[in-house]
């Protein structure tokens, strides 16, 4: 029997190794320089005929160990280069072009920033350190508080191991003796994640920085010399397995990129954040508040906040009836026996508020609209003919959200989400999540995104525990999501893992002004509450047969997606959306009665109107009104008054400008008909 084996490499071509060899050796062989880029690999076993029999599917990277190549899932495994290959595999070498070796580095770096502390600060203990989107954090535990001299010691220190050069060496041990090592160490963390995620007759994977040894599953860089660019941006809180009788952990958040020239682009776009952020900018401009005294996550919208959710309101309400969606409204409280048979009192009770006992029953805050919606399409008997049923609602709803986690308007305890649920045939079903993707598509447009991108979310049929539903109701939703996306022509990206427990799910990402990413609209597809409330529908032979559902909250949520809206636009709004659109300033007091007939025509034609009459210098007036991001100013003094005329000053716009009230009265209406994202 030959002890060589086969490497398929990207390109189809096929090369025979030593039983072995490493991905790092293939690379050398192909090429030295690709052997110097080379980041990590991606690797799948093949069958002997040649073709691939799956690959195990990663998880969590901080806290579970990969032993073996080969498993039931499709996604190859990213892999280190010096793995050892043992039998035929397809094999692709990552470097820095290649988007999931950036999540390999940034892990890395987790590390990188870990074995710096513990140089440092040898009595910490060490939680967990993965990648993000935007960089990574590791979790420490240290009863001295962590300060931003500490971090600028800490990230000299890295910089220090970068220089060494040292190794990411990975060494497989018994479990027992991996618990003993940590125990000795005190790292009661560590030993709890190796309990929780391994077999006692397994060994466990162990990666060594230096004098800094974790319990990871990998994969790594092959040293920290290849990292290039990073920096340690603040440190957080945050409780042990997020529970707030644990001990509370000292989070490290950093960023890493493979050039300097990236770093510095993000650190822009961070300052930039900054100037943007919708809590500073929603006081600044009195848009809403969230008060002490009622509690953290509830909002308070302010009478100019309250103007922009009308607006937004609106134009979904409309936009329902426009696309034959029935508007519904569902209570905000409703019995606990509704939530066990949902399934959300046994998939979601943690994320609920606390059962309220009434004199008939136990009630709870609703944490989901879907419920509520399927109740009212069960209180009849519908037919095919009668479907598709489009039910939409702007439906408030409550979750338990951790005080630690909470954000402005980003993250709160109450929220109104645009709620609707489509019942529909399996014929209807790609037609009906077609209209739902391009319905988003629209939200977007309007509101002034000109980018997203789109993820597909679907489910690990390895962990079966958190997914409701057989594997032919699996591949059927993923199915018809997959060829609704394609037949649009939309690029995504799939996402294994990352379903809803009660089905596969389209999520798409918004691009904001300054180029962050933001998830609002999702369409999912639920197979779970049909068969749990028993719907049916009265098919065209005559049988009782199961509705399909699909739902599709698309501004996520109004708070969020306002959020979003403040620091996409920096506060200045387009003039459809602005809660003042136009503010006339009189020159002096016997102007008023001109502005006053001014501001009276221009309501007239539906725009919202202020007259400064106050008595305080124009140009103060000026600069409070340019503040507050109205659009338009309008200055109005003799000569305006006699020729009926007004003096325009556009928000971003240096000159001024003369035109007839009537024509300026046109040109506002025309932008506020048209929702134009720009004024100038």
């Amino acid at each position: 029997m030959s002890d060589n084996i086969h490497i398929k490499l990207p390109d189809g071509s096929e090369k025979e190794f030593p039983q072995g060899t490493t991905a790092l050796e293939v690379a050398r062989s192909i090429s030295p320089r690709l052997a110097d880029a080379a980041i990590a690999a991606q690797a799948r076993t093949l069958s002997h005929n040649g073709n691939e029999t799956g690959s195990q599917e990663l998880s969590d990277k901080s806290v579970r160990p990969t032993q073996e190549l080969a498993g039931e899932g499709a996604r190859p495994t990213l892999i280190d280069l010096t793995r050892p290959l043992e039998k035929d595999t397809e094999l692709r070498i990552l470097t820095e072009r290649d988007p999931e070796a950036l999540e390999v580095y940034r892990h890395s770096s987790a590390h990188l920033l870990a074995a710096a502390v513990l140089e440092l600060f040898p009595e910490t203990k060490l939680g967990h350190g993965p990648a993000t989107e935007s960089g990574f954090f590791y979790d420490f535990y240290r009863p001295t508080a962590f300060t931003p001299e500490d971090l600028e010691k800490i990230e000299k220190k890295m910089q220090e191991l970068v220089q060494q050069n040292l190794p990411y060496a990975r060494e497989f041990l018994p479990r027992d003796e991996g618990l003993q090592r940590f125990k000795s160490e005190g790292d009661f963390m560590k030993c709890h994640f190796i309990e929780q995620f391994t077999q006692p007759d397994e060994k466990i994977s162990i990666y060594k920085t230096g004098k800094f040894l974790d319990f990871c599953r990998g994969p790594h860089i092959p040293s920290t010399g290849k990292i290039k660019a990073f920096k340690l941006l603040n440190i957080a809180g945050a409780y042990w397995l997020g529970d707030e009788k644990n001990p509370q952990l000292q989070r490290i958040y950093g960023t890493s990129f493979f050039s300097k020239k990236d770093l510095d682009n993000f650190l822009h776009q961070i300052e930039e954040a900054k100037k943007r952020d919708h809590r500073v900018i929603g006081q600044q401009l009195d848009l809403f508040s969230i008060q002490e005294l009622a509690g953290p996550g509830l909002i308070f919208w302010h009478p100019k906040g309250g103007i922009i959710r009308k607006e937004m309101e609106d134009w979904m309400r409309a936009e329902y009836l426009k696309r034959g969606y029935s508007l519904v409204y569902t209570p905000h409280v409703m019995r606990k026996q509704l939530w066990q048979t949902s399934g959300h009192e046994g998939y979601y009770a943690d994320n609920m508020f606390s059962v309220m006992e009434l004199d008939d029953a136990e009630y709870r805050l609703k944490p989901m609209n879907c419920p509520g919606h399927i109740l009212i399409y069960k209180d009849s008997l519908k037919s095919y003919r009668d479907l598709p049923v489009r039910l939409g609602e702007l439906g408030t709803v409550y979750r338990y959200e951790r005080s630690g986690v909470m954000h402005g308007l980003l993250r709160v305890r109450g929220f109104t989400q645009d709620d609707a649920h489509i019942f529909c045939t399996p014929e209807q079903i790609e037609g009906e999540i077609a209209s739902c993707v391009e319905f988003a598509a629209d939200v977007l447009k309007d509101f002034g995104f000109g980018k997203f991108i789109t993820e597909l979310s679907t489910w690990n049929p390895a962990d079966r525990k958190n997914f409701v539903g057989s594997e032919e109701q699996w591949n059927l939703a993923t199915g018809s999501l997959e060829k609704v996306l394609q037949r649009l022509g939309i690029e995504y990206k799939t996402i294994p893992g990352e379903a809803a427990f009660y089905g596969p799910k389209i999520d798409i990402k918004l691009v904001d002004a300054i180029g962050r990413l933001w998830q609002l609209s999702t369409v999912q597809f639920d197979f779970n509450l049909p068969a749990r409330f028993n719907l049916e529908y009265v098919a065209e032979d005559g049988t009782r047969k199961q509705p399909l559902m699909v739902r599709r909250p698309l501004y996520g949520s109004i708070e969020r997606f306002f959020g979003v809206l403040i620091e996409h636009y920096a506060g200045a709004f387009p003039v459809w959306l602005s809660p003042v659109q136009v503010v006339l300033v009189p020159i002096a007091e016997r102007h008023v009665e001109y502005a006053n007939k001014v501001a009276a025509g221009l309501r007239a034609g539906g725009v919202r109107v202020e007259v400064d009459a106050r008595n305080e210098k124009m140009n103060a007036k000026i600069r409070e009104h340019a503040m507050q991001k109205v659009p338009f100013m309008l200055v109005v003094g003799d000569k305006e008054a006699e020729t009926g005329k007004v003096n325009v000053r556009t928000r971003g716009k240096e000159k001024t400008e003369d035109m007839g009230a009537e024509e300026f009265g046109e040109r506002v209406g025309k932008l506020i008909v048209e929702k134009a994202a720009s004024i100038i």
